[in-house]
């Protein structure tokens, strides 16, 4: 394990656990609850090459790595990542999620052992077939601000300008009911949260100096 630090192999212990367990859910398959069950086995092996104790249980190793050594009672925002993806014309990409019908750019849960770059990438070409290069965070939003059809918990979202490199547009099948590239003033008309993010994004991928988008103080009560 030479030049590879505790820190990294622990990163990597809490995606295989997340990612198996997620498996084992999902799954009806007794084969394959079995193989994940053994990935699951090899989660806590790296977790004890990274300094935990080898002789501590597999199920407290996966405790431990899911909670993050947060305290157990601890009330934290879940982290989204989105990307508004340009291509040569100028416009952007869109899908119409499945969950809500409402059009929005590819947008997904944030994955541990992976950096919000690298779930920029893997998100927009699971949900799009489009292959894509971040260029640079352009917003950070507070998503437990009441927002038309938000999420009923506190979560923030990162917002990536991304550059369209290559792949073909594919949506998926499960998350997606449409997808399309648009023009500024031809968004389609259920596109939800334009008028707090859309200046912003346009004008990144018009190539002007936007600064990043944040959910500024809030007056004081009273």
């Amino acid at each position: 394990m030479a030049g590879i630090d505790d820190q990294r192999l622990l990163e990597w212990s809490a995606a295989l656990i997340r990612a198996s367990e997620e498996a084992i859910e999902a799954s009806d398959s007794l084969y394959e609850k079995e193989r994940f069950e053994e990935v699951l086995r090899v989660a806590g092996d790296i977790a004890c090459a990274a300094g935990v104790p080898a002789d501590t249980p597999l199920e407290a190793v996966c405790e431990w790595l899911r909670s993050d050594r947060r305290k157990p009672d601890a009330v934290v925002p879940k982290v989204a990542v989105g990307a508004a993806v340009g291509n040569e014309a100028g416009e952007l990409l869109l899908i119409q999620r499945s969950d809500s019908g409402v059009w929005l750019y590819p947008t997904g849960w944030a994955d541990v052992g992976y950096s919000p770059a690298e779930v920029v990438v893997k998100e927009v070409e699971e949900e799009t077939g489009i292959e894509v290069e971040p260029v640079r965070l352009i917003a950070v939003l507070d998503r437990f601000r009441p927002v038309p059809g938000g999420q009923s918990f506190g979560f923030y979202s990162l917002l990536f300008h991304c550059r369209a490199v290559g792949g073909s547009l594919r949506p998926h099948p499960l998350e997606c009911l449409d997808a399309g590239w648009f023009a500024e003033d031809a968004l389609p008309p259920n596109t939800v949260g334009y008028n707090r993010w859309g200046p912003t994004v346009f004008g990144a991928l018009r190539g002007e100096p936007v600064e990043v988008l944040f959910d500024r103080m809030r007056p004081p009560p009273g």
